[in-house]
Parts: structure tokens; C-alpha cells; sequence
């Protein structure tokens, strides 16, 4: 432990230095910080007492990585209000289930053509479902595509995607660890997870006088410690009852932004959603090991390929249905095809069950492509759809009355 301070500070320097270049290149820091991580970390030489290995600081460094996934979703909340999402709510429905039985679907087959047992392939087709919520929530802000419309759909989305993760992921372990799994047991879960929400919903609407009376304070010092205890507790108690942190912190984030403090806490929470963020993305590289992915390549690049055909598909089609412009469904498509945390999560599911050793390569590579890819989908969205328009010629066909502008 002598050296843990001087391990983070290192940690820092690289993603500080990280963080420079991208700034010089005018490019999204996601992409250099994951894979600064997996520059270092284990299997990274040492330099006298300086350890690029970062053994004694992993832990610490993974815990403020899980801060910044919270602070991601809660500015990404504020930015928003539970107004603009109950009025977006049909078809939040409707473009979550499209996508999920789109990728899901594409999932399971892909998985049963590559000849894994089943076990396998319910663990493969999660991986292959999930979109990374961090990732999302940072190229929005990075490219301030906050104020668009498909944004609201997109974070619905996000959403939806929870509930069915918290249903999947205790189904399959139960399946996979040998836990009881049963109808009832996952009806629960669903029922738990919207009841959840809903409750974040009702207090939007009918408490936001008393929480402004409560967050009367004028010392900042005082403002913002209540902020954050409100945001770690919250995120902490949604893990207990299998709903993300991550959305428990969306969720906060959405019942603030109805509040007449929305904006002060805002401006004080950016700094530390820009500092704990980028250390989320470096801690994510650290937790691949470059050696191990050789062995699930062809796998992978089959899995990513139908991945980007699946995700544009499911958000054209879903940003349509909600009266969408297709450039802006385009956003929604491209948007969220990053993967991550959650692939993650599913991956270790299957080697904790003993399932086939190739999981772990292949989730690791699948998100590293996929972490890496998606923003860069995601910042070139305009020059796709162009590309796209010319050959759909979607611009010439007649507006819908619900359609909606986009940037």
C-alpha cells in the first residue's frame, strides 16, 4: 500500500496526457483512454517506483471508474425532465421492444450458428443485446446532442434496456450458476424494476415543491454534499433491488431536472462527471488483457459486423414509429451501438458458470471494438445518413405530420 497514492497519480498523468492528445486532435477521448488502459495495466513493465501495473490502486481505480458511470447518467439525466419522457413514453415502449427483439433475435441466431451449446448461446445473445449506457452518455454530451429529439428515445431506450437486463441476467443466472429461476421469480423482477421507476416518476410530478424547499441551501459546500448523498444512496439502494445503478443515478437526474435548482446543480457537477468519466473509460481498458483476445477474432468481427446492422436497423425503425425524421432515427441507430459494462457483466456470468473459455476473449474484444467504433459511428451520423440519402433518397419522400427536426 506504500505506493497506492503514487500508482493513481500515475493513472492520472496518462489520462491527463490522454485526454490532451485527443483535445489536440479534435477527437472523442473514449477511444484513447480504453486504450491507454490496455497499453498498462498487469502485463505493463515498471520503471523503479513507478508501476504501470497498477496491482495496489486496480481496486480504488475501478471504484472511481463506477463513479463516473454515475455522474454520466446524472448530468445526462438533468439534462432532460420526466415531463419530456411520459409524453415520449408510447414510444419509448415501442422502440425498446423493437430493438431489443431485433438484437436479442440477432443474438440467439448468430450464437446457434456459430454451434455454441445453449447455455452459451443465452450468454452470448446478452452480450450482443446490451448497449453500454456510459458510453452513450458521454458522446451525447461530448457532441451536445443533448437538446435533439431522438435523444429522449434514445435515453428511453437505455432504460428499457435495463429492465430487460435485470429480468435476463436472473434468468440466466439461474440457469448458469445453478440458482432457482422461475416464471414467477422473473415476473417479480419486472414488476420490481417499473415499479421502481414509476415511483422516481410519481415524485417528479407531485413532489418537486418539496424537494426545492429542501434544496433551498445557499452555501455550495452544503448544496452539493446533499446532491451527492442523494446520488450515491440512491444508485446504492437501486443495485440491492437488480436495477443498474447507473439508471437509479438517470433516474435522480431526471426528477432534478424538474426542480428551479436543475441548473446550479449542473454547473456543479460537470467537473466531476468529466474527471470520474474519464477514469471510468481508463479502468475499463485496464480490465482487458490485449494477449487473451487472438483466440475469438473471427468470432468477434462476425458479432460486431451484425451488431451495427442490427442496432441501425432497430433505430431507424423505432425512431420512424415515434414520427422521427430519418435523420434523426440515423442518430438513434448509430448512437447506441456501443458496447460495454454490461457485455461485460454477462461475459463473467459464463466463466463464473464454467461455460466455454472463448467468452472471455470475445466479450473483451466485442466491447473494445464496439467502445471504440461506436463513437466514431456516432460523431460521423451526418455524413452516413448523406451517404445513405443519396442512395434512399429519404429527403425527396413526403414529411409525416409527427415528424420532427433533428441536428
Amino acid at each position: 500500500m506504500d505506493h497506492l497514492v503514487l500508482e493513481v497519480g500515475t493513472a492520472l498523468v496518462l489520462v491527463a496526457i490522454a485526454a490532451v492528445l485527443a483535445g489536440k486532435l479534435n477527437f472523442s477521448i473514449i477511444p484513447f483512454l480504453i486504450i491507454l488502459g490496455m497499453l498498462v495495466g498487469p502485463h505493463a513493465p515498471t520503471f523503479g517506483i513507478i508501476d504501470l501495473r497498477f496491482i495496489e490502486s486496480e481496486e480504488i481505480i475501478a471504484f472511481l471508474g463506477r463513479i463516473g458511470v454515475l455522474f454520466l447518467l446524472f448530468y445526462l439525466g438533468l439534462e432532460f425532465s420526466i415531463k419530456k419522457l411520459i409524453k415520449s413514453g408510447r414510444s419509448i415502449v415501442t422502440g425498446g421492444t423493437i430493438y431489443i427483439l431485433i438484437n436479442f433475435g440477432l443474438g440467439l441466431l448468430y450464437a446457434y450458428l456459430m454451434g455454441f451449446p445453449l447455455f452459451e448461446i443465452l450468454i452470448v445473445a446478452g452480450i450482443i443485446t446490451i448497449s453500454s449506457s456510459a458510453i452513450v452518455a458521454k458522446v451525447l454530451v461530448d457532441l451536445r446532442r443533448t437538446g435533439n429529439k431522438e435523444t429522449e428515445l434514445i435515453l428511453g431506450i437505455i432504460m428499457f434496456e435495463d429492465i430487460f437486463l435485470a429480468v435476463y441476467l436472473s434468468v440466466v443466472s439461474g440457469l448458469v450458476l445453478g440458482e432457482a429461476a422461475t416464471l414467477g421469480g422473473a415476473i417479480i423482477s419486472i414488476l420490481i424494476a417499473l415499479g421502481y421507476m414509476l415511483l422516481f416518476f410519481i415524485v417528479a410530478r407531485f413532489a418537486t415543491p418539496i424537494l426545492n424547499k429542501l434544496l433551498d441551501i445557499s452555501s455550495n459546500e452544503i448544496f452539493i454534499l446533499v446532491v451527492f448523498a442523494s446520488l450515491f444512496f440512491i444508485a446504492g439502494f437501486s443495485e440491492t433491488i437488480h436495477v443498474a445503478e447507473a439508471i437509479g443515478a438517470l433516474l435522480l437526474g431526471l426528477v432534478f431536472s424538474e426542480t428551479e435548482h436543475s441548473d446550479r446543480i449542473e454547473r456543479l457537477v460537470i467537473p466531476f462527471r468529466d474527471f470520474f468519466g474519464a477514469i471510468f473509460f481508463f479502468s475499463f481498458g485496464l480490465s482487458i488483457d490485449p494477449f487473451s483476445l487472438g483466440g475469438a477474432v473471427w468470432l468477434t468481427v462476425g458479432a460486431v459486423i451484425l451488431t451495427i446492422i442490427g442496432n441501425f436497423t432497430a433505430g431507424l425503425i423505432a425512431g420512424r414509429r415515434a414520427g422521427l425524421s430519418h435523420k434523426a432515427s440515423t442518430n438513434i441507430g448509430l448512437t447506441i451501438v456501443s458496447r460495454g459494462e454490461f457485455s461485460i457483466i454477462m461475459a463473467n456470468l459464463g466463466i463464473a458458470g464454467g461455460l466455454m473459455p472463448v467468452l472471455k476473449p470475445f466479450s473483451a474484444l466485442y466491447v473494445l471494438i464496439l467502445a471504440i467504433l461506436g463513437p466514431l459511428l456516432t460523431r460521423e451520423s451526418k455524413t452516413i445518413y448523406k451517404y445513405l440519402d443519396k442512395i434512399f433518397k429519404w429527403s425527396n419522400k413526403p414529411a409525416k405530420v409527427k415528424e420532427r427536426a433533428s441536428g
